[in-house]
């Protein structure tokens, strides 16, 4: 969701950033991100924890034919593209200033007939909820979008109007930083919260959420 350009640095681990395409093979289609570091920063960039997302929803572990679903802080789209080729409606969102770049990547990655399911709308955690039915969604998707803690209140906020009691929140993330499990335990006092896989290579855990039933609460 930041837009904030990075400095260049020489580490060798950024180099994959700076390159205009970033090619992937899911859901028997190869699809080609375009990037654009040196302009919009980390919005602009595939990070691992999309990968992990991407790979993960491929495996079937949630169903996503006919499900609606949202992507938050989308980014690149990769996520957002990825579950549209499984078979949902995905509606894929992130701030304004990304909006051009993001639409431009799902146009260009997904067949004229998975299009007409798929729309790129403005999401500005905690502003413009009124945009969004309460509850409107099946499936909440988002890949490293824990990071910025001035951000976790608008982003809490945001996943309660989204989700339903039925709503399913998958959240990709790599846990850098104390604030990151900070957040969690932020999530979990809302949403009855589970680690549901890991991938070891890339260090990055996915969480599943949902609404915590109010008789647990009791």
């Amino acid at each position: 969701m930041a837009l904030v350009p990075y400095e260049e640095t020489t580490e060798l681990g950024l180099q994959k950033f700076h390159k205009p395409l970033a090619t992937f093979s899911f859901a028997n289609h190869t699809i080609q991100i375009r990037q654009d570091w040196r302009h919009l920063g980390v919005a602009a960039v595939v990070w691992d924890a999309a990968i992990v997302l991407s790979t993960y929803l491929e495996m079937g572990a949630v169903e996503l034919r006919g499900r609606s679903a949202v992507e938050l802080g989308a980014g690149t789209g990769l996520v957002g593209i990825v579950a549209a080729l499984l078979g949902a409606h995905v509606t894929i969102t992130d701030r304004k200033v990304a909006l051009e770049f993001l639409k431009s990547n799902v146009q260009a990655n997904l067949p004229p007939h998975i299009q007409p399911k798929t729309v790129v709308k403005e999401l500005t955690w905690g502003q413009n909820l009124g945009s969004f039915s309460p509850g409107e969604f099946d499936l909440i998707l988002g890949a490293d979008i824990i990071y910025l803690e001035e951000t976790f209140t608008d982003l809490l906020q945001t996943l309660e109007h989204l989700c339903s009691n039925h709503s399913v929140i998958l959240l990709a993330c790599r846990i850098r930083y104390e604030r990151d499990n900070n957040f969690l335990a932020m999530l979990e006092r809302q949403f009855t919260v589970r680690k549901v896989h890991y991938d070891p290579e890339k260090d990055v855990h996915i969480y599943e959420a949902q609404k915590r039933n109010q008789k647990e609460d009791l």
